[in-house]
């Protein structure tokens, strides 16, 4: 989990500087994705639940082990973190700390985390699926609107000349589905890769 904490960090620099570089007409896609503000309005102390459901046909061990909930703690300092918590029953990892202040990392740890799959289950280089993505990410993509409820479907590997060579993640498709009426701003956001591969993480209510 220490690699997917700092690969997490990892992406909130990564991801504004290929932000800051692209053509200001692309990046629609990404300015929803990436919103900011999306923790403001939250007291310390207030935590966004969520849940991870992982389906992993050539891996079932690494389904198993990545399917429970993941908690986001509105923390104190200055200026405020949000804290990641991920846990199975009793069981609990911590994925780190992050700056309230850009946002929601949820997507930064579903980002990171479809990466790792893709890695473990069908090989290649992480540091190639990553930058994919992240080209991806800032680049224009499928965005529909529905009273308020907004969609974004991105395909990495789309055109890419090793997807045939990619165990079937070749077809992968990321959509997160996000609203305003939504604390956090995260409805649901879901990667799937045909019947080889799927992860979805959903928001499920404030604890009490």
């Amino acid at each position: 989990m220490n690699k997917v904490i700092s690969a997490v960090a990892g992406l909130l620099m990564s991801f504004g500087s290929a932000a800051q570089a692209a053509d200001p007409a692309d990046t629609a896609a990404y300015d929803l994705l990436f919103k900011q503000g999306t923790l403001e309005g939250f007291e310390v102390g207030d935590v966004l639940e969520y849940s991870r459901d992982v389906k992993n046909t050539r891996v079932p061990d690494a389904a198993k082990r990545d399917t429970g909930a993941l908690d986001l703690t509105l923390a104190g300092g200055t200026p405020p973190v949000a804290e990641l918590l991920f846990r199975q029953d009793e069981k609990y990892r911590s994925v780190g700390s992050f700056p309230a202040s850009v946002g929601n990392p949820v997507i930064m740890y579903f980002v990171e985390t479809v990466v790792r799959d893709m890695a473990e289950t069908a090989g290649g280089s992480p540091f190639y699926i990553r930058n994919r993505v992240k080209e991806s990410l800032v680049s224009p993509a499928d965005v529909s609107e529905d009273g308020g409820i907004v969609s974004v479907v991105i395909r990495p590997f789309e055109g890419d000349p090793n997807a045939e060579r990619m165990q079937g993640f070749g077809d992968l498709a990321l959509t997160v589905v996000m609203s305003e009426e939504v604390p956090g701003w995260y409805e649901s956001l879901t990667a799937e890769a045909g019947d080889v591969y799927s992860s979805t993480l959903k928001f499920e209510g404030v604890a009490e």
